[in-house]
Order: C-alpha cells, then structure tokens, then sequence
C-alpha cells in the first residue's frame, strides 16, 4: 500500500509539474529558473529538517556521492533536457526520457549486478510504445535533420544522467542513509554546479515578479522537487529503479490526459492506443496475478 501510494504520487506530481514548466519559460533564462527552483527546494528542505532535527549525520565519501547525485539529478539532467527542446518537440524529449526505464535495467545489471525480471522487460517496452503513439505526429513533424539529432541526443543524455543518479540514490539506501538528507545535501550541491555553467554561459540572473512565473517556481520546488524526488527515490529504494522509472512512463500519459482539459488536447485513434499501451504496460509490470501460470512463468524468467 506504501509503494502504490508513493508511485500515485511521483505519476500525479510529476505528471502536472509540464504546466509549471511552461509557465516558467519567457523573459527568465532556463538555467536561471533552474537556479531558482533547486535553491528553493534545498533550502526548504534543509529547514524542515534542521528545525525538526532529522538532518542525518554523514560522511565524507557519502557528501562526495551526494555531489555526484546532485550534478546527474539537478543539474546536468535538467540542463541537456531543457536545452534539447530547443532543438526538438517536447513529445519526443518525452519519448527519450521514457528510456530511463531501459536505463535503469541496464544500470541495475551494471552497478549491483540485478537481473530484471522479464515481465519488467515486457512491460517497460509495451509503455515506450506507448508514449511514442502518443507524441507520434510530434515526432514525425519536421523530418530528421543534424538539429534533431543534436536534440534526441542531448535527450539521451539527460536521461543518462537521471538513471544514474537513481543508482547514486540506491547506494545511499542500501548503506542506510536518509533520502530526505541525501536529497538535501544533494541539491546543495547540484545548486552550486549550475552555478558555475551559469557563470561559464553569461546567464543573466534575471527574475521575474509575475505571480504566474512565482507560482509556478514554488509549485516546482516543494511538490515537484522537495515531494516528488523524494517520494520518487523512496521507490526506487523500495521496489527497485527498475520499477520505479516506469512513472517515467506514466507522467507523460497523466500530462496528455490533464491537457485535454487544461489546453483542449484533442486524442486520435493512435493516441487512444498508446495510452493503453502505457496501462497494459504498467499492469504488467505491477498487476500481482494470483492463479494465472503465464505471469507466473514470467517472474521467474531472468534476463
């Protein structure tokens, strides 16, 4: 009951945070939103957990992991999948973030020696299916030319370094260390790199007074970074990355359905059976299936 409420609550958080991003973009500078909403998350979060004295005690080697967890998650994974929309649409940046399920298989078998199990596998490909059928005509639109690769590749990239620092998260766990001060410490330090490509690139740090763009900032600290990674990485420590990124997956579907209302998002046939391909998807790799003998089979195949 405790996996299937933190996984509702990564999908629905995740899954809105889109429309506080859009309202983000206009006269502040990507990076320097970006700036702004890890600098608010961290410093809520280190109060929560100083004025509640839950700020766990850790070490040297752990700050050092904490750094790299805070350059791959809230730093570098944000920097090339907000820069790859310039050069591609947000449904094929979609797409690609999706992959972070394959990811994380592959990072599992590499870091900790995990073998996923096939259902995983099965249900991991039936739901990238079905987030390409969603976002298909954005995909499609404008052709292939070396500006798209550049941005799928730097989609890749983010989403390389979103999967890695899940595995950072899950060698924190395993040594029993608190996700709430990982994360803290974490976005600290991811604060402090995006500093330095700021102060590489010449951003201005403009800010913006709008009550739309300080909404939306607050939105994306605390429920979309303070809640939703925290939320996210207890998964991930709990059923596995594997599982975990499948929301991954679903927030893209959860944003679609939300923009029907929201923006008039009008569904096709196609778009119909991706999102069924992302629910079979998700029942496969979830769905417990007492009695039945083919899912049975499957849990007990290793890749």
């Amino acid at each position: 009951m405790v996996n299937t409420g933190l996984y509702l609550l990564t999908v629905l958080i995740w899954g809105t945070t889109w429309i506080a991003i859009k309202l983000q973009l206009g006269e502040v500078a990507v990076q320097a939103s970006i700036l702004y909403r890890f600098s608010v998350a961290a410093l809520v979060l280190f109060a929560v957990l100083l004025l509640s004295r839950r700020l766990q005690k850790i070490e040297r080697s752990d700050h050092l992991f904490c750094f790299i967890q805070g350059c791959c998650l809230f730093c570098f994974n944000f920097f090339c999948i907000y820069t790859a929309t310039g050069y591609i649409s947000s449904g094929l940046a979609s797409v690609i973030f999706s992959m972070a399920t394959v990811m994380n298989v592959i990072n599992n078998r590499l870091w900790f020696g995990l073998r996923p199990a096939l259902r995983t596998v099965l249900g991991s490909c039936l739901g990238l299916g079905g987030v390409a059928a969603l976002f298909w005509p954005q995909i499609t639109d404008g052709g292939f030319n070396a500006d798209v690769l550049l941005g799928m590749g730097l989609a890749a990239l983010g989403t390389w370094f979103f999967s890695s620092g899940n595995m950072v998260s899950v060698r924190h766990q395993k040594k029993g260390l608190k996700t709430t001060t990982t994360n803290a410490w974490s976005m600290f330090y991811g604060v402090l790199m995006m500093s330095v490509i700021i102060l590489l690139q010449g951003v201005p740090l403009t800010f913006s007074w709008d009550t739309r763009y300080i909404g939306s900032l607050l939105y994306l600290a605390i429920p979309g970074t303070v809640i939703g990674f925290t939320a996210y990485l207890i998964l991930v420590g709990r059923i596995g990355a594997d599982k975990a990124a499948y929301s991954t997956v679903m927030f893209p579907a959860v944003a679609l359905t939300i923009s029907t209302f929201y923006e008039g998002y009008q569904w096709t046939e196609l778009s119909r059976v991706g999102f069924g391909l992302v629910v079979l998807g998700n029942i496969m790799i979830f769905a417990r299936w007492p009695g039945s003998k083919i899912p049975a089979v499957l849990r007990r195949l290793q890749l």
